[in-house]
C-alpha cells in the first residue's frame, strides 16, 4: 500500500510540475505575442500590460517574451522605449509582489501607466516633439493602463470548473475584451498577404452561430470584429462585415453547415466588394478559406465543437438559482412547520381554558345548554386543529417542491432555446421552457405558454423535440391552468400500462367510488380508487373529492404523504356529519417497474408476478376520521407482463380465496375483459344479498 501511495503521490507531483511549466509558457508566449502587434500606427503598449498585470511566479515569463517580442521589430529609439517601459512594470510587479499589493488592481493599472508613459515622455524630450505628440503619449498610457485592467481581471477570474457561465458579467466582458487584444496582436502575423488570425476569428464566429446562441454569436462577432478592425489603416469595414455576416448567417444556420457558411462568405464578399481597402480582397480570401474549414469539419469535431460551446449551459454552477430556491424553500418549510406547532400550542391552552369555564358555570347551565355548549367547544377546537394541520401541510408542500429542485441534475439552457425556435414553427410561443435532466438521467420538457397548445399534440413536433435532446418522447401531457397552459414531454420509458377498469352502483345512477387513472409527468402511472362512506350521492362526493384532490396535488408535484394531509383536512371540515374515504393508490415507475403502494384505509390489492398471485394488505386509517392520519406503504417490483390489481371493498370482502380464484380462472383475458369479468362474477355472486358499490382497477405493465 505504501507503495502504492508513493507512486500516486509521485504521479501527482508531475502533473503539478507540467501544469507549472505549461503555464510559464503561456505567459511567455502572451508577452511575445502582446509586444509585436501594433494597434494604430506604432503603438504597442499591451507587452507592458501583461507583465504588470502577470501574478508572483508568473511575471518574469511575460516580461521575457515582451523583451523578445520589442525586439523582433528591430532596435531603434521607439524598441528602446518599450524595453524600458517593460523594465519599470517589471520592477512596480516585483513591488507589487514583495508588498502584497498585487490584489490591488488600481496598483497595478498605476504602474502600467506610469512605465509606460514615463518612457514615452523621456523619448519625446529627446526627440523634441511637438503637443501632440505628448497627447498621443498619454493617450497611449491610458490604453496601457486599461489593456492591464482587463488582463489583470482576466487571470484572476474564478475559473473553478471552467463554468463560464458562472463568472459575473464584468469578468466576461473583460475575458472577451482581452481575447480581442490578443487577436489584434496576432493580426499582425501574415502569410503572404493572408491574416491566419482572421481565418481563426471568422471560423469562431461561424462556430457560435451554428453552434451557440444567437446572442453569444453576434457579441463575439462584434468583439472580434472590432479588434481585427483597428489593428490596421483601412480595415473599420471588418467590424460591420463580421456583424452583419454573423446576423445573416444566424437566419440560416437552423437548416445546415453549408447554408450557414454559404450565407456568411456570400454577405462578406459583399462588403469586401463594396469596400476599396487594399486588404478587402485577401479578407475575401481569408472568409472562402474559414467557411472552407467549417463546412469540411467532420461530424466528430462538430459534436465536440456542439459539446465545447455549450459548456456550462447543462450544469446549474454553485451558488446558482436553483441551489438559492432549495434553500429559501427548505427554510420556508421549517418556518411553517415551526408556525403549526406554535398554533397547536395555542389551540391546546384556548380549548382548556374554554372547557374549564364551561366546567365552572355547569351549576348554572341546564343540561341541553351544557351539551349544546360543549358541542360548539369540540366543533370550534376540530376548526383550529384544522387550521394547525393546513400550516402542517404547507410546510410539506414547500419541503416537496425544495425535493423536487434539488433532484433536478441538469437544466439545459441550450436544448432549452432550440425547443423554443421550434415552436415558434408551429405557432407556439412559450412564456417559459424549461429542459431538465434529473438525477437518474431521464430527460422531460416543460413548455409554459399563454396561447393555443392544440398544435403541440402533433407527432411530428414530438419527434422533432426528440431529435434535438437525442431521446425518444411519449406524446405530451397538456395541462391547462387558468389562463396559462402546461405542456410535459417525458421521455418515452421502457414500460407502458394497460388498463382496464369497471364500476357498478349499489344504489341509484352515482357510485361511492371513484377510480382515477393518471400520470405525473415523470414517468409514473398512478392507480387510485376512493370509496365513500355509504352509498349513492354523498359517498360518491366524497369519493370524488378525496381522489380529485388528491391526483390534482400529485400532478402538480406534491408528494402522496402531502397530498394525503391536505385531503384530510378538507374532509373534516366539510360538513357538520362524519365525512371520510378511502385511498388506494399505487405508483408505478415505467422505467423501472417500481410500485409503490399507498392505503389510507383501504382493502387488498394483489399483484400478479409470474402467474402467482400474491395479496398485499395494509392496516390503515381513512381520511377525514381523525387527525393527522399517515398512508401505510409498501413497496414491490413489477416486470414485463406482471399485473396489479385494486379493488374496492364491494369486491375484496367476497374473500381471499374467492378472489384469487376468480383472478386464476380468467388469467389470458385483455385487461378490460379481465376487469368486466370480475365485476360480472363479482355481482352474480352477491345476487340476492346486500352488496356495496364496486370497482375494479387491472392494469398490466407491458414493453413499450
Amino acid at each position: 500500500m505504501a507503495v502504492i501511495s508513493r507512486i500516486k503521490n509521485s504521479k501527482t507531483e508531475e502533473k503539478s510540475v507540467l501544469k507549472q511549466y505549461g503555464l510559464f509558457a503561456v505567459y511567455f508566449v502572451l508577452g511575445f505575442v502582446l509586444s509585436f502587434g501594433k494597434v494604430v500606427g506604432d503603438i504597442t503598449p499591451f507587452g507592458v500590460s501583461i507583465t504588470a498585470a502577470s501574478p508572483k511566479r508568473y511575471f518574469p515569463f511575460a516580461a521575457a517574451g515582451a523583451f523578445i517580442g520589442t525586439l523582433v521589430g528591430g532596435i531603434n529609439a521607439r524598441s528602446a522605449r518599450y524595453l524600458a517601459a517593460i523594465t519599470i512594470a517589471l520592477i512596480g510587479a516585483i513591488a507589487a509582489a514583495s508588498f502584497e499589493l498585487y490584489h490591488r488592481p488600481a496598483f497595478v493599472m498605476t504602474m502600467a501607466f506610469l512605465a509606460d508613459f514615463a518612457s514615452g515622455v523621456v523619448l519625446c524630450l529627446n526627440l523634441g516633439s511637438d503637443f501632440g505628440e505628448y497627447v498621443t503619449v498619454a493617450s497611449e498610457a491610458l490604453l496601457c493602463s486599461g489593456g492591464t485592467y482587463f488582463f489583470y481581471k482576466t487571470i484572476n477570474a474564478s475559473y473553478k470548473r471552467l463554468r463560464f457561465r458562472a463568472l459575473p458579467v464584468s469578468d466576461v466582458g473583460c475575458v472577451v475584451i482581452s481575447a480581442g487584444i490578443v487577436v489584434m496582436n496576432l493580426s499582425a502575423l501574415r502569410i503572404g498577404s493572408v491574416c491566419p488570425a482572421r481565418i481563426a476569428a471568422m471560423f469562431i464566429v461561424l462556430c457560435a452561430v451554428r453552434y451557440s446562441g444567437d446572442r453569444r454569436a453576434l457579441i463575439l462577432a462584434l468583439s472580434l470584429g472590432f479588434s481585427l478592425s483597428i489593428s490596421n489603416s483601412g480595415a473599420l469595414f471588418i467590424v460591420g462585415a463580421m456583424a452583419f455576416s454573423a446576423l445573416v448567417a444566424l437566419l440560416f444556420h437552423g437548416i445546415s453547415s453549408f447554408t450557414t457558411g454559404g450565407a456568411f462568405l456570400c454577405t462578406t464578399g459583399f462588403f469586401a466588394a463594396a469596400s476599396d481597402s487594399e486588404i478587402a480582397m485577401p479578407f475575401f480570401i481569408e472568409a472562402l478559406i474559414a467557411t472552407a474549414v467549417f463546412v469540411l469539419l467532420p461530424q466528430v469535431v462538430c459534436d465536440k465543437l456542439e459539446q465545447a460551446f455549450a459548456f456550462g449551459d447543462n450544469e446549474a454552477p454553485d451558488g446558482s438559482l436553483r441551489q438559492n430556491l432549495v434553500l429559501k424553500l427548505r427554510f420556508a418549510s421549517s418556518a411553517m412547520a415551526a408556525i403549526s406547532e406554535s398554533v397547536d400550542a395555542v389551540r391546546e391552552r384556548i380549548n382548556e381554558l374554554a372547557r374549564k369555564k364551561n366546567d365552572y358555570d355547569r351549576e348554572m347551565l341546564s343540561d341541553e345548554e351544557y351539551i349544546r355548549r360543549e358541542i360548539v367547544l369540540e366543533k370550534t377546537n376540530q376548526i383550529r386543529m384544522v387550521a394547525s394541520d393546513q400550516f402542517f401541510s404547507i410546510s410539506d408542500m414547500l419541503g416537496d417542491l425544495a425535493f423536487e429542485f434539488d433532484e433536478a441534475e441538469i437544466f439545459d439552457t441550450a436544448s432549452a432555446a432550440k425547443i423554443r425556435r421550434l415552436l415558434g414553427d408551429y405557432n407556439i410561443f412559450p412564456s417559459n421552457v424549461s429542459v431538465i435532466e434529473d438525477k437518474f438521467s431521464r430527460v422531460r420538457v416543460e413548455v409554459l405558454t399563454d396561447g393555443n397548445a392544440e398544435a403541440s399534440n402533433n407527432g411530428k413536433l414530438t419527434n422533432e423535440v426528440g431529435k434535438i435532446l437525442g431521446r425518444y418522447f411519449d406524446m405530451p401531457r397538456i395541462t391547462n391552468f387558468k389562463n396559462e397552459t402546461m405542456i410535459a414531454y417525458t421521455e418515452r420509458p421502457n414500460y407502458r400500462l394497460t388498463v382496464g377498469f369497471a364500476q357498478h352502483s349499489a344504489q341509484g345512477k352515482l357510485c361511492g367510488d371513484t377510480v382515477k387513472v393518471i400520470q405525473d409527468g415523470r414517468g409514473h402511472s398512478i392507480l387510485i380508487i376512493s370509496d365513500g362512506m355509504g352509498k349513492g350521492s354523498r359517498a360518491a362526493l366524497d369519493g370524488a373529492m378525496g381522489a380529485g384532490l388528491i391526483s390534482k396535488l400529485i400532478t402538480a408535484g406534491f408528494g402522496f404523504d402531502t397530498a394525503l394531509k391536505v385531503v384530510n383536512c378538507a374532509l373534516l371540515v366539510k360538513s357538520n356529519d362524519e365525512s371520510l374515504a378511502t385511498l388506494d393508490i399505487i405508483s408505478i415507475d415505467l422505467y423501472t417497474g417500481k410500485c409503490e403502494i399507498y392505503k389510507a384505509g383501504a382493502p387488498a390489492s394483489y399483484i400478479i408476478k409470474n402467474n402467482s398471485i400474491t395479496k398485499c394488505e395494509l392496516t390503515s386509517m381513512p381520511a377525514g376520521i381523525l387527525r393527522g392520519i399517515e398512508f401505510a406503504k409498501r413497496t414491490a417490483v413489477i416486470g414485463c407482463d406482471d399485473s396489479v390489481v385494486l379493488m374496492s371493498d364491494g369486491i375484496s370482502d367476497l374473500g381471499k380465496e374467492w378472489v384469487e380464484h376468480t383472478l386464476s380462472a380468467l388469467n389470458g383475458l385483455g385487461v378490460q375483459e379481465t376487469a368486466d369479468a370480475v365485476l360480472t362474477r363479482a355481482l352474480a355472486e352477491c345476487e340476492g344479498k346486500k352488496h356495496d358499490d364496486m370497482s375494479i382497477i387491472f392494469a398490466k405493465l407491458e414493453r413499450n
